[in-house]
């Protein structure tokens, strides 16, 4: 379809004019527990000092547009996105190959997040998402990452998917060895993450 070759450019438009105390920049491979853990985070801290921003927000927003699809349960952590995912993946390259921060200035706009103090940034999944951030907001992003064993990532629905689980999306942060802060997310309690999480705001 020609529609998903393209994305309303008005969403685009990168307003630096309110920095935030900080951002912390959460990644991890599929159902290691990131959207629980910054969703309990994002509670903690109230919604009048921080905001969740998902970078994948703009493309599944314009795939739900394109497509006819639910833009909740896009964005949600069920199967009903799993059916699209590769797809999404895909289409987000090709932009990603002509401007690497796109959509990291489309989320922040979509999200209205300048007025926030904390920005809590569920989804990086690049080197170059990490990049933009670290470029444009010096010396206040926290990088954190987490893991899950694979046991644990089955248990809550995690299969391999070829074209997905061994693709950038997922691994090009693997190499990676300079989080601010790495944790393992295998329990239900997450009271000790939470509170390694804090002291970086902190």
């Amino acid at each position: 379809m020609a529609s998903s070759q393209h994305i309303d450019n008005s969403a685009i438009n990168f307003k630096n004019s309110s920095k935030p105390k900080i951002i912390l920049l959460f990644s991890g491979k599929r159902k290691c527990g990131k959207d629980y853990i910054t969703n309990i985070l994002y509670e903690r801290i109230g919604s009048d000092n921080s905001v969740i921003i998902k970078i994948s927000a703009p493309i599944k927003s314009h795939w739900a547009k394109s497509h006819g699809l639910n833009i909740d349960q896009l964005m949600g952590d069920g199967k009903y996105k799993e059916n699209y995912r590769l797809e999404m993946a895909k289409w987000g390259e090709n932009i990603r190959n002509t401007d690497q921060g796109y959509f990291c200035r489309a989320a922040l706009d979509i999200y209205n997040a300048y007025d926030k103090s904390i920005w809590i940034v569920s989804d990086i999944r690049r080197k170059t998402d990490i990049q933009w951030f670290t470029e444009n907001f010096k010396d206040i992003c926290k990088t954190i990452r987490i893991e899950s064993d694979d046991s644990i990532r089955i248990e809550r629905g995690w299969t391999f998917v070829t074209g997905i689980d061994d693709a950038e999306t997922e691994c090009d942060l693997d190499d990676v060895n300079t989080w601010d802060l790495k944790v393992t997310n295998n329990t239900k309690s997450i009271e000790c993450i939470l509170q390694q999480i804090l002291e970086l705001i902190n």
